[in-house]
Formats: C-alpha cells, sequence, structure tokens
C-alpha cells in the first residue's frame, strides 16, 4: 500500500546512517517539503522534515511545535516551565487536548499538580529531530487521550552521519554548548551505533531578576538497522532550575509602579527533573509488520507561583506551590496484515494493537512564602491506570480511492488516596471511538478529504472522585473521567501549480466539556460544552532553487453551547493565527531566514467584552560557511523589539498597597530584542 511503503521510508530515516544530516547549516539547506500526496489522511496531517526544522528559528524548544500550521507556543512564566498552546481555537493551556510525544514516549503527564496535560519539552534536543509528524482532529486510533485538537510527535536520530561540538553566545545572559555524535559498534554478527549527546544551556531573559534557567540534558541511545527493521534502547536524562517571572497586572505598568520586566514576587520560579528509558522493536515484510515500544519514565517538578499577589492572604501573599513527582511507564504494540490485489491498483493494511499506561503520582498544593510551605490546601498519591484497544483498516480500492476506518476502545481507572479521607475514592470509566476517512484523488495531483471520528480526554483523577472543595471546604461536584469529543473535517490538497504545495481544512470540533484549571483548588475541573468551527490554510512555494516561500493562515470561532447567560464565548480561545516566512539558499557561503508570526485577539470573558491584544513577532537568521567543518551563524528574536503580551489574562488580583481586590488584565511580556551567535563545528 502506497500510505504504508512511503511513511515507512520516512520512519526509517530516523535510523538510518544515510538519513538528513541535522549537522549541516541550519538556514544553508534545502528546506523543501516532502510530498503528503497519497500519505496523508486529510488535509490536516503531515510530516515536517529534519531540514525544514533545521531550517526554523526557535527561541525555546517547545517552538518546535509551531511547525505544525495553526499552532503557536507561548510563555507566562520563567523559561523552565511548560509551554503554553494555542491550536483550533483552543487556549490548551499547558498540553491540555494537544497529545505530543518523543520518540513514541508520552509527554502529558495527566493529574499533574499545575494542570490536566502539562507537557514540558525543555528536554528536546532540536538538533537530534529527525522529524515532526502532525496531526489534528480525532481522526486517527492511534491518538487516545489529549488528541481532540491534535497530535504531534517527534522522532529522534538513531545515527549521525557527523558528529558537532557548538557553542552559543547571547544577550541576556544566554550560552549554550551542545556535543554530540555517533559510533558504529560491532556487536557480533550485527553491526549497531551508539548516539551520544549532551547539553548544557544558561538563560536570564529580559527580565529585572533574571531566569537564571540553568539546564544540563543528555541522551545515549544504541541502535541496530533502520525504524522499521531494527530496535534501539535510548537513556535519557534532564535538570533544570529556575526564577520566574509571571504575568503581572496592566494597572502597575501603566502608573509606573512596575516596568513590563519587573515582578510582583521574586521568590517565584521553580526546578524539574525528567529521566526516562525505552525501547523499539520493529519487523516489516511484504506481508505484514510487527512494533513493540516499552519506556519509563520518572517526572519531578517543584514550581511556585503567585497570580494574586496578596488577595487571599495579606500578610504573607499569595504564593503556592504545586509539586508533583511521578513514575509513567507503559507499553505499546501492534500487528498489522497487508494484502495487494493482482493488477497492483488494490490494496490493504489492517492494524490490531494495544496501549497501556500507569502513572503513580504524588503532587500537592500548598500555601508558601519565599518558597517555604506555610500551610496545606491538599496532598495526594494517586495511581492512575489505562488500556486501550484499537484495529484500523487502510484500503486503496483503485487509484482514486482509499479509505481509513478505525476502532479505538479505552479503559481508565482512578485510584486517590488524598489527606482528606472525603477525598479519598476510586474511579473508572470507558470510552469508545470510531473514526473514519475517505480519500478521492490524486486529479491533476490534488485529494480530496472528509474526515470523522470521536475522541476524548480525561479528567483529573481528584476531580472523579472530590467530595468537598480542600480550599473552602464546601461541596464539590464530581466530574465525568473521560469527556467526548466529536470532530468533522472537509480539505484539499493540491500541487497542480509547479512548485507550490497547498492544503485548505475547514473543520468542526463538539466537546462534551472543556478543562478548566483551578490554580488555587489545585485541580482541573469539567466546564460547559463548546463548539468550534475553523478553517485553515497552509502553503509551500519554491519559486527558484535558492527561495522557499510559507504562509499559513487559520481562524477559529469557539463558542459555548449551553446557553449560560454569562456569555458564549469561551475566554483565551485562540481566533486568528497566521505565520509568514522565506528561506534563502543562494549558491555560496550566504544564507538566510525570516519568519513572521501574528497571534490575534482573544476574548478573555465570557460576554466578550474584555479581549486581549494581538501579538506579532520577527524572527530571523544569517548564517555563513567558512569551510566543510565550520560555520557561523546570527539568530535575532523579536526583531522590531515590539512590546506586544506573549499571554494575557483577565481576573481580580491586589497589590500590597491596595484595599481591595481589582479586576485587571495580567499580561506576560514578549521577549526584547536579542541576538545569538553560534559557532558550528562538524567532525
Amino acid at each position: 500500500m502506497k500510505k504504508t511503503l512511503l511513511a515507512t521510508a520516512l520512519a526509517a530515516l530516523s535510523l538510518s546512517a544515510h538519513a538528513d544530516d541535522p549537522f549541516l547549516p541550519r538556514v544553508t539547506i534545502d528546506a523543501s517539503r516532502i510530498s503528503q500526496l497519497g500519505i496523508a489522511d486529510s488535509a490536516a496531517e503531515g510530516t515536517v522534515t529534519q531540514r525544514q526544522l533545521a531550517a526554523r528559528t526557535t527561541y525555546r524548544p517547545g517552538e518546535l511545535l509551531e511547525a505544525t500550521p495553526g499552532l503557536v507556543a507561548s510563555q507566562h512564566s520563567g523559561e523552565g516551565k511548560a509551554n503554553q498552546f494555542y491550536l483550533r481555537g483552543f487556549n490548551l493551556d499547558h498540553g491540555t487536548d494537544l497529545r505530543t510525544t518523543v520518540d513514541g514516549m508520552p509527554v502529558n503527564q495527566r493529574s499533574h499538580a499545575h494542570g490536566q496535560g502539562w507537557t514540558d519539552l525543555n528536554f528536546v534536543i532540536p538538533e537530534l529531530a529527525t522529524r515532526l509528524d502532525y496531526r489534528k482532529g480525532p481522526y486517527s486510533v492511534y491518538g487516545g487521550d489529549f488528541a481532540s485538537a491534535g497530535a504531534t510527535d517527534i522522532a529522534y536520530a538513531g545515527r549521525l552521519t557527523r558528529g558537532i561540538a557548538n557553542l552559543t553566545v547571547g544577550q541576556n545572559g544566554y550560552g549554550r554548548i551542545l556535543v554530540a555524535g555517533s559510533s558504529d559498534i560491532e556487536a557480533g554478527a550485527q553491526a549497531g551505533s551508539l548516539l551520544y549527546a549532551l547539553e548544557t544551556m544558561h538563560n536570564d531573559g529580559p527580565f529585572t531578576r533574571g531566569d537564571n534557567y540553568r539546564k544540563v540534558n543528555g541522551v545515549l541511545r544504541y541502535s541496530e538497522g533502520f525504524a522499521n527493521n531494527g530496535f534501539h534502547v535510548t537513556a535519557m536524562a534532564y535538570r533544570a532550575g529556575w526564577n520566574a517571572t509571571d504575568q503581572i497586572p496592566q494597572r502597575a505598568v501603566d502608573n509606573g509602579t512596575l516596568g513590563r520586566f519587573d515582578a510582583i514576587d521574586p521568590t517565584d520560579g521553580g526546578s524539574a527533573h525528567r529521566y526516562s528509558l525505552s525501547a523499539a522493536w520493529a519487523r516489516t515484510t511484504e506481508e505484514s509488520s510487527a512494533r513493540v515500544s516499552a519506556y519509563a519514565i520518572a517526572n519531578r517538578l517543584a514550581l511556585f507561583s503567585n497570580f494574586t499577589y496578596f488577595m487571599d492572604d495579606p500578610v504573607n501573599g499569595d504564593q503556592f506551590a504545586q509539586p508533583d513527582r511521578r513514575v509513567t511507564s507503559g507499553v505499546d504494540a501492534s500487528y498489522a496484515w497487508h494484502a495487494h490485489g493482482a493488477n497492483g491498483s488494490f490494496a490493504s493494511t489492517t492494524t490490531v494493537g494495544f496501549t497501556a499506561q500507569n502513572d503513580n503520582i504524588h503532587n500537592g498544593l500548598y500555601s508558601t512564602k519565599a518558597r517555604r510551605v506555610i500551610a496545606t490546601t491538599r496532598q495526594d498519591h494517586i495511581v492512575e491506570t489505562s488500556g486501550a484497544l484499537f484495529v484500523e483498516n487502510q484500503t486503496r480500492w483503485n487509484p482514486v480511492f482509499r479509505t481509513v476506518a478505525g476502532l479505538r476502545a479505552d479503559r481508565y481507572r482512578f485510584d486517590v488516596a488524598s489527606d482528606r479521607a472525603v477525598n479519598t475514592g476510586k474511579a473508572n470509566d470507558t470510552m469508545a471511538s470510531p473514526t473514519a476517512s475517505l480519500i478521492f484523488g490524486p486529479w491533476a495531483n490534488t485529494e480530496f478529504y472528509v474526515n470523522a471520528g470521536t475522541g476524548f480526554h480525561s479528567n483529573d483523577a481528584r476531580g472523579t472522585v472530590i467530595a468537598v472543595d480542600p480550599k473552602t471546604n464546601a461541596p464539590a461536584d464530581r466530574v465525568t473521567p473521560l469527556a467526548r469529543t466529536r470532530g468533522l473535517d472537509l480539505g484539499v490538497r493540491s500541487e497542480w501549480f509547479r512548485g507550490l504545495q497547498t492544503s485548505l481544512s475547514l473543520y468542526r470540533l463538539d466537546m462534551d466539556s472543556e478543562l478548566v484549571f483551578v490554580g488555587d483548588a489545585g485541580t482541573t475541573e469539567a466546564g460547559r460544552p463548546s463548539r468550534r468551527h475553523g478553517i485553515e490554510l497552509s502553503n509551500y512555494y519554491k519559486p527558484f532553487r535558492w527561495l522557499s516561500l510559507d504562509a499559513d493562515l487559520a481562524y477559529a470561532r469557539g463558542r459555548y453551547r449551553d446557553g449560560d447567560a454569562a456569555g458564549d464565548r469561551i475566554p483565551g480561545a485562540v481566533e486568528g493565527v497566521a505565520q509568514f516566512a522565506a528561506t534563502v539558499t543562494p549558491a555560496g557561503p550566504w544564507s538566510g531566514a525570516l519568519r513572521l508570526r501574528w497571534f490575534g485577539p482573544r476574548p478573555l470573558v465570557e460576554d466578550d467584552s474584555i479581549r486581549s491584544a494581538a501579538t506579532m513577532t520577527l524572527n530571523g537568521r544569517i548564517g555563513y560557511r567558512v569551510d566543510r567543518n565550520l560555520q557561523v551563524e546570527l539568530e535575532a528574536f523579536n526583531l522590531t523589539n515590539r512590546r506586544d503580551a506573549a499571554i494575557t489574562y483577565y481576573y481580580a488580583s491586589q497589590l500590597k498597597d491596595e484595599a481591595a481586590p481589582v479586576d485587571d488584565h495580567h499580561f506576560h511580556p514578549i521577549e526584547s530584542r536579542s541576538l545569538r551567535l553560534t559557532l558550528a563545528y562538524s567532525f
């Protein structure tokens, strides 16, 4: 089957000794896109190659996901904190409804102390990323939890054709060193490869009290063969600590009490570590393919925040701690049968599989002052276990029509032991999710797609058994463990005009309930039902060998569906997103790139009476190749030095000299213009 064979070939690059060299100049490369005709099952699905990823200018690792058309990765706190994500009309908080995996390992952390689906990508080393696969909408049996708005997977390299030693220095205390390489190892009759990477970084940012973000990050991987016929064993380790300049009230900036880069509570911040061990094995023949992977991940976070300042506690302040430590383990397995017609026009693949995951979690919520605990709101031990069975059939019926149909069944079990017996208990839930896709074409290098499916997101385990609000002691309603989503996409993808790749998608997504994070209660609760309509247009044009142009546009309309008198707008829901980029790679040692990102206004309250402003950033890079082994690169962020907000909220807070709480905009500024210079040596 064409899709299976091409997708397998793409996957094989992550272990191939002949994969794209990640250590060629990141600008002086051909950032061409691979055609998705005959591969993708929807207009909102695609693969971003290693060369495309390497050509991007990213301020932080989480911004790699912005290679997904229409996706925005923002930040409202210190550099070590998980990014804030926006996609398809969602404020996804720190990862809710956006499933993210790295080499098949889940990054989303369920029932997390700070928010459901916490997605911390600071452990990712961009130079090791060989591919980013993305899929928007609940149309695949491989999605599962958190995948309703979209799903992304970053694949790491198994071998590097050349090693690298990178040194980067920049403004605002930025410094980074990366050393990576691989060596061939003879293991009996088989030849394997040992890959290593070690990264260390420091960044203060433009803030009055510097972030002092410091991290050490490492990867060690042994692999044999290819991704479709081989195996690998990988160990990763990441540690970091930072200060945080959280969002600040607009009124204090307007009256001159605070500068844009000042903080209310100078003791906010945190520390984190992530250690993982994973393995994957695959075998592929003409008739069948089998895959098995397993992982164990130890995560730990200590997070100190203060968003309301002195509203709840005028004496000690409102800082709170949300520690979270967990061990996540899981296994995924699938087996596929391939069938081919005698005339070659018919091909079919049927895949069956299962996935299982267990999270052993200890977290809580504490009132603190200067990171010292002064009161306990709640502390919990959570064991959350899930398993899923799925089946999917992909069939090409003739040269211009193919189908994908699947069914996934998930079972969840929640076991919460709280410091309050009344909030201790067990819950479980089951969800079946059918999906179907119809693909017509290609005609004149154009395909048409119809996608329909259901998905879900899990709610915080503590909310499924809660009886009493631990902050107020008032009775609390329990939430549904699994909330269903329903989606429909109509799309077209075309390459009829030479050098131009275009995809257009119209979508609708209904949710039984939005997820709402309640910070002072340390939990995530089920919100109101919603509906989103949207349109996405993605274009890639290569008019000349030395020039490539990108233009991605997205618009979404999100509304609550329950008729509440408070209003039908969804606070923080993104409406418009646009990205434009140009990459220039002329003959000779010089090259360059520019990327403009526009992130439109959003409603901040349900009646739409309060809205955020738009945010726009322009980033760029210039590269110069000194010789075969050495290149120099200058990156620039926020070239126009705009004074926009990275994120904006509207809520009540109280400053120390105020007699009562005040409803106000609270924002975190985008970083001021900064430069980074990199010397990259390959060996």
